[in-house]
């Protein structure tokens, strides 16, 4: 039988695996891609919880179903995704790399210098499902403020392990960490 852990966030409940991602660390895995539901009723509480912002930034790919509909939200007609790989169509892109948790080897996260440029001079919002590490996160502040942007706010949907401890991010549910004796 499967381990799951029972998570409730904005009204919703899922029943998470539970899967090793290090030989003393497992995680309860939570994806939204495809979650309509969750990101729906999730959105509107984070949107609440932004300090005004300018534009959202997220990393690819499991943030942008939220940011898109955060963006909705806020009335935004665009938000701007840190690619995992360099595109042909990006010129002068901004390039920063990061090991997460989920991952567990170096990726590339790349903001196109075209995306950079509007993002110069505006109050930033950088939107994750989860902070975990923060390495991620970091990785994303790095690229937003190379290119010139101010990060107002820090969101994400849940906060796993000690970074539910962070007072510089905004969330809606603690996520338990469950490490191997």
């Amino acid at each position: 039988m499967e381990k799951t852990y029972t998570l409730e966030v904005a009204g919703v409940t899922r029943h998470l695996p539970i899967v090793q991602v290090a030989d003393d660390l497992s995680i309860a895995s939570f994806v939204i891609l495809g979650d309509t539901e969750l990101v729906t009723a999730a959105a509107p509480l984070l949107a609440e919880r932004l300090p005004q912002v300018d534009v959202l930034v997220t990393a690819e790919a499991k943030g942008i179903p939220l940011v898109h509909e955060l963006s909705r939200l806020l009335g935004f007609k665009k938000y701007y995704v840190a690619r995992k790989s360099l595109k042909p169509y990006m010129e002068q892109p901004l390039i920063n790399e990061v090991v997460s948790i989920t991952t567990q080897k170096k990726q590339l996260l790349c903001l196109d210098g075209a995306d950079a440029k509007e993002i110069a001079g505006k109050r930033v919002a950088i939107i994750d499902d989860v902070i975990s590490t923060g390495k991620s996160l970091q990785a994303i502040e790095d690229l937003v403020v190379q290119a010139g942007g101010n990060v107002v706010a820090r969101a994400a949907i849940l906060a796993e392990g000690s970074a539910a401890e962070r007072t510089d991010i905004v969330f809606l549910q603690k996520l338990p960490l469950f490490p191997h004796n």
